[in-house]
């Protein structure tokens, strides 16, 4: 997804509606880390699926061999859990993925020696990554000069999108309109004035007013998606406006 995909948007106001912040990752990771509750595992799923692949891609650029950049982060989210790591983290301590970065590094530098042995003996609880698509999705170019944190935030601002867009996807799909996302998707990159109206309207039988309606309403479903999402482990909704400036600036600086 290209950043440009919203850079005509306004400033909204979907952070302030009833239900965005009442129930964030944040708050749910904090009960995972106490409780055993359907809403804390599927917290730590959620956890899993979102940033797996940030610090498999992490690990990667810190030099490790693929096997073992796949073992330490299954060996990292099960110690994750196993020692209550999540307890240790809180709302007011920043942004989630810096937990998660910071815990990460102290991993490597304390615990991956004792984990590779604790392999080699059959002994480590396995989680719910797809680490047999890791290297696929990490696909870094040899040129590419990031450093290990640059990829963690530039994978994690993708991953950030791609659950975005997925979700946009299925929204459509559950009112039976799964092939007119598809025929709008394009429309969510670029600029309004680049979109090529016309030539939807014939595509999809409709005039060239209602498309533009039509566009319109899917990209302000995709802004309040997006700030939702990116609300998720912010400790408070006024963060959202800056987060969401450093989000599009990582993509800016991963492109």
């Amino acid at each position: 997804m290209n950043s440009r995909a919203h850079s005509d948007s306004e400033p909204g106001t979907e952070a302030q509606q009833p239900g965005v912040f009442v129930t964030t990752h944040w708050s749910l990771v904090l009960t995972a880390a106490r409780q055993d509750t359907r809403s804390a595992r599927k917290a730590l799923e959620d956890l899993c699926r979102t940033y797996w692949l940030p610090l498999y891609t992490y690990v990667r650029r810190r030099g490790l061999s693929v096997e073992d950049a796949q073992d330490l982060t299954q060996a990292f989210f099960a110690k994750l859990l196993e020692r209550q790591w999540l307890a240790c983290a809180e709302e007011a301590r920043g942004r989630f993925r810096t937990f998660l970065l910071t815990a990460m590094e102290r991993f490597l530098a304390n615990e991956w020696d004792k984990e590779r042995a604790l392999k080699r003996g059959g002994g480590m609880v396995k989680v719910p990554i797809q680490l047999d698509t890791a290297e696929t999705r990490y696909g870094v170019d040899p040129q590419d000069t990031r450093t290990p944190e640059q990829a963690f935030e530039y994978q994690w601002a993708t991953t950030l999108l791609e659950q975005v867009l997925n979700r946009l996807e299925r929204d459509y799909q559950q009112r039976g309109q799964g092939s007119f996302f598809a025929a709008l998707k394009p429309t969510l990159v670029g600029e309004r004035g680049d979109q090529p109206y016309a030539a939807l309207a014939v595509q999809l039988g409709m005039s060239e007013s209602a498309v533009k309606v039509a566009v319109h309403r899917l990209r302000q479903r995709y802004r309040e998606l997006l700030r939702a999402e990116v609300g998720q482990t912010l400790a408070a909704p006024e963060e959202i406006e800056a987060e969401m400036r450093y989000l599009f600036g990582v993509l800016a600086r991963g492109r």
